[in-house]
Formats: C-alpha cells, sequence, structure tokens
C-alpha cells in the first residue's frame, strides 16, 4: 500500500455538512469502495442515481480522495514496516517543503506525517529486508544536510492497518 498524505496544494472546502445518506454511503464504501451503487442505494434506501450523484459530488468535494486497493505488503515482497522519526537541523520553509517533495516521491515511503514535537516528520516505511532499509536510510537521511537525527522503530506484528475513518453516528 503506498500512501502519502503530504500535499502542497490546498484541499477543496468540505461540504457544509454530509447527511445520513452520506455517512451510510461512506461507511459501506470505506469496508468495499467497490459495492456495486445498486447494493449501496438498497442498504440506505436510496436508487442507484442518487447513490452516484451523492458519490460523485463527495469526490468532487475531497471527502472521498481517492479509491485504492490495498495490497498486502508481504504478498509483494515488502514485509517489513518501519517507523521513522525524523528531525531536521533547520525548520525553514522551504526545507521542509524540501523534504516533504522527497518523502513523497520515494515509494518506500507509505505514510509521511509533519507533525509537532520533537521530530519533524513520522514516515511509515515499508521494505523488502533491512539492506533495503540501510540503502534507504542512506540515501534519505545520510546523504541530507538537513537531517539532525533520525530514531526507527521496526513494526514486528501488523495489529491493526486501515485508512477507515470513524465517522459522525
Amino acid at each position: 500500500m503506498q500512501v502519502c498524505f503530504v500535499q502542497d496544494i490546498p484541499l477543496p472546502a468540505l461540504p457544509s455538512s454530509l447527511d445520513s445518506f452520506d455517512l451510510a454511503i461512506l461507511a459501506i464504501l470505506q469496508r468495499d469502495n467497490t459495492t456495486p451503487q445498486r447494493l449501496i442505494g438498497e442498504a440506505v434506501n436510496l436508487s442507484a442515481p442518487a447513490v452516484q450523484r451523492r458519490i460523485k459530488r463527495m469526490e468532487q468535494t475531497g471527502v472521498i480522495a481517492g479509491n485504492v486497493a490495498v495490497v498486502e505488503p508481504a504478498a509483494v515482497g515488502q514485509p517489513i514496516t518501519i517507523f521513522v522519526e525524523v528531525e531536521l537541523e533547520s525548520e525553514r520553509a522551504e526545507l521542509i517543503d524540501a523534504a516533504k517533495r522527497q518523502f513523497s516521491a520515494t515509494p518506500e515511503v507509505q505514510q509521511c506525517y509533519y507533525v509537532t514535537g520533537e521530530a519533524d516528520f513520522i514516515l511509515v516505511i515499508a521494505v523488502a529486508d533491512m539492506g533495503a532499509y540501510e540503502a534507504l536510510t542512506r540515501k534519505l537521511f545520510f546523504d541530507s544536510n538537513n537531517v539532525r537525527k533520525f530514531r526507527t522503530f521496526v513494526a514486528m506484528d501488523r495489529v491493526k492497518v486501515g485508512l477507515t475513518v470513524p465517522l459522525p453516528v
């Protein structure tokens, strides 16, 4: 799964409110976004065309940010998940933006968060083995003049992994 939530462009404004139909549709799509609109309509008591219009509106307004297949990393030779805290030397805007661009462009970086606290970034990385991670650290951290330090946490077990957002009841 390759996901990075860093963007340089502002997200579209969200609609002022999502009604109970929208929330019900989102709940179904978060479980399985291949659910046919006819079945979604039956589940939420709307016609398939009404469901289609609502989904299209939520895509256009940015409520639905994308439709992806969630891939099991081990099944494609990337069984090791690593979390990395990255602390930069300088917090100048152009250097932060450069780090965002570099992390976003790196395929091994599944997720990238610009955060508050001691670390400046938290990365979620998928690699084939520790040799691949070592090579990646050289490219991303040791070869950078703006990385002060980084801390690595290797996941021992994937207890819960997902992108589902809790929805209001």
